[in-house]
């Protein structure tokens, strides 16, 4: 893929219309439209997107088949009826599946961290692959890549374990004689709040871990490469 293809990949458009969009439609939009539609409306986003992504790039996005998959098992509980235990289930699945193939990449020619932070359009890609070249570093660099990316890994595991005890706080059982609508308020309640709870809870963790891999991801960059971050960073 060439620097021109990769600069027109905007992460944040990635994330609102296969996470965030998806989520705010369950969240907000049940009341209104009922479980069946705004889960339809919820799986439009990361299913046009992804056809999209699909038809300009040649290939599957990852990060729209993770917002399938979360969306279907929100909406496929509710539908189904199930509630308290079977979401914190759900909530700890999802970043345990977001792991597996953060470590999964690892052991492929593109390790997931190459993505998240070699990226043309702020990084001096090329820059870095000819001092890589020079040094005859190529081989273990990657390897450095292949370990920082499992140690992103780990991070998806700490979410997978807090979202589990937090879930099992949030997700109470729901009265099986309210009405359905009753049951899908109360349910958007708990789902909200649940996201309220991750994204102080979990997400602030994340970040710091985050950080710590950018540092040990960097520190391997100047072992092999000979250049500093300042270096290596568009200006």
């Amino acid at each position: 893929m060439s620097e021109k293809e990769i600069k027109h990949e905007n992460s944040w458009l990635n994330l609102s219309f296969n996470i965030v969009l998806p989520v705010l439609v369950l969240n907000k939009l049940t009341r209104f439209l009922g479980p069946l539609y705004s889960l339809l409306l919820a799986l439009s986003f990361p299913f046009i997107y992804g056809a999209y992504d699909l038809r300009k790039r040649r290939k599957v996005n990852a990060f729209s088949a993770l917002g399938l998959l979360n969306v279907s098992l929100t909406g496929g509980l509710a539908l189904a009826g199930l509630h308290g235990f079977w979401f914190a289930i759900k909530e700890a699945a999802f970043p345990t599946l977001v792991g597996l193939f953060v470590f999964g990449s690892a052991f492929t020619k593109k390790p997931f961290i190459e993505a998240i932070f070699l990226n043309p359009s702020a990084m001096k890609v090329d820059l870095l692959d000819e001092k890589l070249k020079e040094n005859n570093k190529h081989p273990e660099f990657h390897q450095h890549l292949r370990r920082a990316t499992m140690w992103l890994s780990l991070s998806f595991v700490f979410s997978a374990v807090c979202n589990f005890f937090i879930g099992q706080r949030i997700f109470t059982n729901i009265d099986s004689t309210l009405s359905k609508e009753a049951q899908s308020i109360l349910l958007n309640e708990q789902i909200a709040r649940m996201t309220t709870w991750s994204l102080g809870i979990v997400m602030v963790p994340s970040i710091i871990f985050l950080l710590g891999v950018f540092w040990y991801f960097m520190r391997g960059v100047k072992e092999h490469s000979g250049l500093t971050t300042d270096e290596l960073l568009k200006s």
